[in-house]
């Protein structure tokens, strides 16, 4: 479940519970407040696709469909945006979509209808269905079906096997059988705890009543008799000829293709579906379990899985039977969220007013945004049906340069020692607080500085004076610019990164404290319980569960197991103080004779003639470590004659006046590359392998080096005469050389701000993949050049 800012709870199937706050009991509308004569949807509907293609364009959400039902009526259904990869393929209400945690809503009616025949008992204990079912229970407490699907059985999270993380498409039987190694988090029944391995089970008891798989009886008895032809849980040919692909997003910058392994918490997560679809299940829904020919569920059944499951004490929870529990401007809100590799997903309805909507994009982690419209769209029918003035959606655009710098900044709320940091990268302005980095934007309306993101929208940001920040209604002080403590030496050996390359766990300091930053968009404090034992805080994905390390010979962490699932450590970059290689696609002297016969691509036009000159002879106290005049670099050879800095004369001057800047801190600028002549360039290209070539310019466009605007430099102590440790080391092809990169530790984060703070100041800005590469404002003034240095100024 994710918390954003409008503080709407919302269930996903990974990115899940974040806190599972009491409910209390919506407000209720006069009955038969639905029964209305048709309504006019025209108007609302054009309104809604204003908002979706604001957001799809915004968001840059690659495909967006949707669904509105009114009672036993689709409405409207609608794609935009592509399904494929190569953006060919429009996509229409008929994309299929993985749907993530909505696949549980079918899991517990299908156990529903187990229930309804008597062959199940909601409150018996589960393991009188299965036997060998035996997580660690020290209080003794039975498990029931009922404490399963209510989130209320205190299991973990995921499962040591099959679990989110997991690529090895493990069997349900295998996943279920990894939970007895596991110990409950709570006693059964005495807190909320959303898990996925949960809802495994429930799949697993389903199951063990039948000569079905759990695939196959939801197919039968659900699907089927629903005639959604477009839904399984498994990838049949009619799937995947209207499958989108979907894709992940991390918070470095980075966009890939979503994997595709099913989940070995399938009963959980693997439901494939598209809005038309889904808008089915809903009528169904308003029917109460009717269909045309008999029902799914009972009258009665369907509405215990509505109505607001009760605590030991008499109050009501946020869950019914499956379906998750919330107010929409007084009515009763029901449905769930989906949050599966490359996909999110609301189904929402108000059985009250019989109308609801389905709603899916094919981006990872985008469920605020997803709900922000599927919320608008239900809001829009409410004031259709009543025949009032449709509410207005409001929208954003990018935050003025000039408030940015103002906001820039790390700020501090001492009374509940909570911070909230502000950052701009080329004109994206972040702010990271709690437990997320969340997206800046000037709202269109007045102007108000607002979280306008994929996570939600709406938080106000104002800074009351220079030195005040107030987020909502807390106020934060600005933190003094100074560089950070170092960390305990204890820390050292666990920072890094762990799991998979689709899913990444990245363990760093921030301001004195240990964090986790898992599944790509959840920031969490840990607390330190011994020196390789730490616990997740009390809210979020993984509250009441932990993490521990496992250390090698040399005191760095091999791997780390956190919430019973192992994340082995990943080889990413290089160790301090070493030079990144790679293996060349070819010898680089055999590159040599072609590159220098070569010429670059002709650029017709004006531009300025060129003026290049040596960095030190303007100020010497700028330092030269040119690794590509040694074989210090990444290739391991040499392509310079002369260990020397040119740049374009403005530019060069830009340099020493943010060296000059930097001195009063008592440091200065290291050079280790300015000026590059285009044949070396194209040894770079034809050296580099396919898949690090961002890293490297395309010849056939040049380099902003070759036109000496842009210069790869660094920090140095100007006491100790050696340089200041980054994140990552000069010309390392891995993500951690890029300017968000989130891991390592405040310090060298601290450091890396300050460079780029420093080089924008004179007009310079940085390269989106390295943080040490920036480039002049005048470059395109300026012919790409070839000459070496040994021919400047001849």
């Amino acid at each position: 479940m994710k918390i954003f800012q409008q503080l709407v709870l919302i269930f996903v199937f990974l990115p899940g519970l974040v806190i599972c706050a009491r409910a209390e009991e919506p407000k209720r509308p006069p009955q038969n407040s639905h029964e209305k004569k048709s309504s006019d949807y025209m108007s609302a509907i054009d309104r809604l696709k204003a908002a979706i293609r604001h957001e799809v364009e915004q968001k840059q959400i690659p495909a967006f469909s949707i669904s509105l039902v009114d009672n036993d009526k689709l409405v409207w259904a609608e794609g935009f945006g592509f399904q494929d990869k190569d953006r060919k393929v429009p996509a229409t209400a008929e994309t299929v979509y993985r749907v993530g945690s909505v696949s549980k809503l079918f899991t517990d009616v299908a156990v529903m209808q187990l229930v309804e025949n008597g062959t199940l008992d909601l409150d018996t204990n589960v393991e009188n269905y299965l036997p060998n079912f035996k997580p660690i229970n020290p209080d003794g407490v039975n498990i029931s079906l009922r404490q399963l699907m209510t989130h209320r059985s205190g299991l973990v999270r995921e499962s040591p096997v099959g679990n989110y993380f997991d690529p090895t498409e493990p069997t349900l039987a295998d996943t279920v059988a990894s939970l007895n190694s596991t110990p409950l988090v709570y006693k059964p029944d005495t807190k909320t705890k959303y898990s996925n391995a949960a809802i495994a089970v429930v799949g697993a008891v389903l199951e063990k009543q039948l000569d079905l798989s759990h695939a196959e009886q939801v197919h039968q008895k659900i699907l089927d008799p629903l005639q959604m032809n477009h839904s399984g849980f498994t990838v049949t040919p009619t799937v995947k000829k209207h499958l989108a692909t979907g894709w992940m997003r991390t918070n470095d910058g980075r966009r890939f293709i979503a994997p595709s392994f099913l989940l070995g918490t399938g009963p959980a997560g693997n439901l494939y579906s598209n809005v038309v679809d889904l808008g089915k299940f809903l009528t169904c829904m308003f029917n109460e379990g009717q269909i045309d020919h008999g029902q799914i569920l009972k009258q009665d059944t369907y509405q215990s899985m509505i109505s607001p499951q009760k605590d030991p004490d008499g109050k009501p929870l946020s869950y019914g039977i499956g379906f998750r529990i919330q107010d929409l401007d007084g009515y009763a809100k029901v449905g769930h969220g989906g949050a599966v590799y490359g996909f999110s997903t609301q189904l929402e309805a108000l059985p009250e007013r019989k109308i609801g909507v389905a709603a899916v994009s094919s981006l990872d982690g985008t469920n605020g945004v997803v709900s922000r419209l599927a919320n608008y769209a239900l809001r829009l029918m409410i004031a259709a049906q009543d025949g009032k003035p449709l509410p207005v959606y409001r929208m954003t655009g990018p935050l003025p340069a000039e408030r940015a710098e103002e906001l820039v900044g790390l700020y501090r709320n001492e009374k509940e020692n909570k911070f909230t940091r502000i950052t701009e990268l080329n004109g994206d302005v972040f702010m990271h607080r709690g437990s997320y980095r969340y997206e800046l934007r000037s709202a269109a309306d007045d102007g108000t500085i607002v979280t306008d993101d994929s996570f939600g929208f709406g938080t106000k940001v104002q800074l009351e004076n220079k030195d005040v920040l107030k987020v909502g209604k807390t106020k934060y002080d600005r933190v003094p610019d100074s560089p950070p403590p170092k960390i305990p030496t204890d820390w050292k050996g666990l920072i890094g990164e762990y799991g998979w390359d689709h899913n990444t766990l990245y363990i760093f300091e921030d301001e004195g404290q240990l964090y986790a930053l898992i599944e790509w968009f959840y920031y969490y404090p840990l607390k330190q319980v011994d020196r390789n034992t730490f616990e997740f805080p009390d809210y979020g994905l993984y509250h009441g569960e932990g993490l521990n390390f496992t250390r090698g010979e040399d005191d760095i962490a091999t791997e780390v197991v956190a919430a019973e699932v192992k994340f082995l450590r990943r080889e990413v970059g290089t160790k301090d103080g070493e030079t990144f290689r790679i293996t060349p696609v070819k010898p680089i002297d055999d590159l040599r004779a072609a590159a220098l016969a070569a010429s670059p691509p002709p650029e017709p036009g004006n531009y300025r003639q060129a003026d290049l000159v040596d960095l030190t002879t303007l100020d010497p106290t700028i330092k030269l470590d040119i690794r590509y005049a040694t074989k210090n670099n990444f290739t391991g050879a040499v392509f310079y004659k002369q260990p020397r800095a040119f740049m374009q004369r403005p530019a060069a001057e830009a340099v020493v006046r943010a060296n000059a800047r930097l001195k009063k801190r008592g440091l200065g600028l290291l050079i280790h590359d300015a000026y590059r002549p285009w044949h070396v360039t194209k040894m770079f290209w034809d050296a580099t392998p396919s898949d690090l070539k961002d890293f490297v310019a395309n010849p056939a466009y040049g380099s902003r080096h070759n036109r000496g605007c842009a210069v790869d430099l660094t920090l140095y102590d100007l006491k100790t005469d050696k340089p200041i440790q980054m994140v990552a080391g000069y010309d390392e092809f891995s993500p951690r050389s890029f300017p968000l990169y989130p891991g390592g530790t405040s310090r060298q984060r601290w450091y890396r701000q300050l460079l780029r703070q420093t080089m924008e100041a004179e007009d310079f800005t940085v390269y989106e993949f390295e943080w040490w590469h920036f480039d002049f404002k005048d470059w395109k003034k300026y012919r790409i050049g070839n000459q070496t240095f040994e021919k400047i100024g001849r």
